[in-house]
């Protein structure tokens, strides 16, 4: 628990450097590698599942056993390598601070009234078309990434750390980047990113909902609407294209009192997606960042209560 409590802090106060060699870019190199290789191979959609099926396997067995051979040969040579080894892993399986700071980049644009600064900088972590958004739809944007990413890059990889150390954060990140690679639902990935996908919302059931009470909890501590939190996760937490998505951005509605989905437009088409919360005001820059600070609640709350089950436990 203290080597998860060292990566936590690493993570709040140093975030991910654009420097710093991050394993997911390891995960993606190898993705597009495999992919590239069984392209030229095969074209039928049933070798493309099999060979989808193979890459999640390899992918997420890979990036287990890396970290955990390299942490036995840490141990055997110095613990302390051993617990520093650890402990940098584990960080970069975590993006807190990533997270907060790409929403602010977008808030301090919309301070300074450049609409179309903030666009670019919503492009970099939306997959929507973001050329024509207004100050409510870049808002919308950038609330609903930080709210579902408060799951996937915070407290998912903090629930596998708990439960597998490093190597089962990693794999997690690994199943993760899978999904965000190729587990789309289009022609291209139908079928090779089928597996992905389908492991995605496994592995994230359990993290999503655990999110969404963590994020109403933070919401009563700062004074937001605990109640609308509880309140918009039973009745919207499954109006979401993705079993688990749904539920921390219903959290962050209800605590707001907005409303997320609706309309977007990818690559030109327009995409309805069910709306989750309630119309009571239009969104608002400001919104963007008490969603952060939601986040950041959530964060120390799982943080308080993985010491208190590890405190038990011993």
């Amino acid at each position: 628990m203290v080597s998860i409590a060292a990566a936590v802090l690493l993570d709040i106060f140093l975030g991910d450097p654009y420097w710093f060699p991050h394993p997911v870019r390891l995960i993606g190199l190898y993705i597009r590698g495999f992919e590239g290789f069984v392209r030229k191979l095969v074209k039928s959609p049933a070798s493309l599942k099999l060979m989808g099926i193979l890459l999640t396997i390899s992918t997420v067995a890979v990036f287990y056993l890396i970290p955990y051979y390299l942490l036995k040969i840490a141990y055997g040579y110095n613990v302390y390598a051993f617990h520093i080894l650890n402990i940098v892993l584990m960080y970069t399986c975590l993006a807190a601070k990533c997270l907060a700071g790409e929403g602010l980049k977008v808030y301090k644009q919309l301070e300074k009234g450049d609409f179309a600064a903030a666009r670019k900088a919503t492009s970099y972590i939306v997959g929507r078309d973001t050329d024509n958004l207004d100050e409510a739809q870049i808002t919308r944007a950038v609330v609903e990434t930080i709210a579902e990413n408060s799951s996937d890059g915070v407290i998912a990889p903090l629930f596998y750390m708990l439960l597998g150390g490093a190597p089962l954060a990693m794999a997690y990140k690994a199943v993760n980047t899978l999904d965000s690679m190729v587990g789309y639902k289009n022609d291209r990935y139908i079928d090779f990113g089928w597996a992905s996908a389908k492991l995605d919302d496994l592995v994230n059931y359990i993290p999503a909902r655990l999110t969404s009470i963590l994020i109403s909890l933070a919401a009563l501590v700062l004074g937001m609407d605990f109640r609308g939190s509880l309140e918009t996760i039973k009745k919207d937490g499954r109006s979401h294209s993705s079993p688990n998505s749904g539920y921390p951005e219903a959290a962050a509605a209800g605590a707001l009192g907005i409303q997320l989905g609706g309309t977007n437009h990818y690559f030109g088409k327009p995409v309805y997606k069910p709306t989750i919360g309630r119309v009571s005001r239009t969104l608002e820059k400001a919104d963007i960042i008490k969603t952060i600070r939601l986040m950041y609640g959530a964060y120390i709350a799982a943080i308080i209560i993985y010491g208190l089950i590890y405190m038990a436990g011993r």
